[in-house]
């Protein structure tokens, strides 16, 4: 007689959730961030020499707040079967679609966000793309885990050469292996946390197109300037793995022209470093999503977002890290809705537009409320 598993089809996708959802949110490890290296040798001399690397990982300066192992029960029962009525879109989202011939058109110092926390930046009339994520699913497989609420505005293969791809971390939700293996042979350079680095090596790409750096180190690109600074957040793609690769923030600079990427994190008093040293910026590309009280350390709330755009002396915010991927426990549009009314509150600047909506940044630009009526908007294009 032919058996079905449904305990082992439930223990494998438990397993799921808990990987993805340790390695979004921060959930603790045994109490331990000792990463277990899968009998690989050799500690890379410029991790040793990093002062943020000890004992084996990377560190925050300060420990951040987390879920340990006692609340993570209870937080897998909420992301399972208590998740808010509006945590996915009821509607297709307004994605405008996207052009080679229109990138190639569109005026430098320009930007479009594909999703999530993927936005391409034309700078110098060279193309540039932040955590590319393209996959269906954020996810260690491509059959469960967080699904995209709308595919991407433009395939792989229809994007323009690529100068550079800035990783911030490792995550599944920032780094998509099967992505950079696409882009691979399209794009000219890898600019990476320390470690990082490394992961793309593993899976093929051209370690001389691969360039790692540790906080406050830089490196110019064809003109374009780019220094790690500081986040306070975590690594890792698996349940063991936690920390053996640095995370970043980061600065890109075309000539006067400052942009700043926060890839993920916990508000922290480095905001105000960053912007003393660095600042202002034109725009402020900083995570507002995935937010909840109990990971508040190493993802802000909206509150924060807009507060460490303050910091860093910036002029215009473009809220992102949000829209493309159900991995929190409020509604898909909250993080839009709070950091419009905050930045209005404050009279800050907020550009938020439809993803692959291009945006010409040197002129005065003024976005709609697309997420009040996605239903209206889907088609507009």
């Amino acid at each position: 007689m032919r058996l079905s598993h449904p305990p082992r089809r439930a223990a494998v996708f438990l397993l799921l959730l808990l990987i993805t959802t340790m390695t979004t949110l921060g959930l603790s490890a045994c109490g331990s961030t000792a990463a277990k290296n899968d009998g690989r040798n050799a500690i890379d001399a410029r991790k040793a020499e990093s002062p943020q690397y000890r004992d084996g990982t990377f560190h925050n300066p300060v420990e951040p707040k987390t879920i340990g192992w006692r609340e993570t029960p209870r937080m897998l029962w909420r992301f399972m079967f208590d998740k808010p009525a509006e945590a996915v879109p009821a509607a297709p989202l307004p994605v405008a679609q996207l052009s080679r011939a229109q990138l190639l058109a569109a005026p430098d110092r320009s930007l479009v966000r594909l999703g999530h926390s993927t936005v391409l930046l034309k700078l110098d009339g060279a193309f540039w793309l932040t955590d590319p994520v393209f996959s269906e699913r954020a996810s260690p497989v491509q059959w469960a885990g967080p699904k995209r609420f709308h595919a991407p505005p433009i395939a792989i293969d229809d994007l323009p050469s690529i100068q550079g791809v800035v990783l911030s971390h490792d995550h599944f939700d920032h780094l998509d292996k099967a992505a950079v293996l696409q882009l691979a042979d399209r794009v000219q350079w890898f600019v990476a946390p320390l470690g990082v680095g490394d992961l793309l090596i593993e899976w093929g790409v051209d370690p001389a197109k691969v360039r790692q750096l540790d906080w406050w180190q830089s490196t110019t690109v064809e003109g374009i300037r780019l220094v790690a600074t500081p986040a306070q957040h975590f690594s890792g793609r698996s349940l063991f793995g936690r920390n053996a690769t640095l995370w970043a923030s980061w600065v890109i600079q075309s000539g006067d022209f400052k942009v700043f990427f926060s890839g993920d994190t916990g508000y922290f008093d480095g905001f105000k470093a960053i912007g003393e040293k660095h600042g202002p910026f034109d725009v402020t590309m900083i995570e507002c999503g995935a937010y909840d009280r109990q990971w508040s350390g190493v993802h802000m709330q909206p509150e924060e977002t807009l507060q460490a755009h303050l910091d860093l002396r910036g002029k215009r915010l473009m809220p992102v890290h949000n829209g493309t991927f159900d991995l929190a426990l409020h509604d898909w549009h909250d993080p839009f809705t709070r950091i419009a009314a905050l930045a209005s509150a404050r009279e800050v600047p907020l550009l938020t537009p439809r993803i692959g909506e291009p945006l010409d940044l040197q002129a005065t630009t003024a976005t709609a409320a697309w997420w009040t009526k996605p239903a209206e908007l889907a088609h507009a294009d």
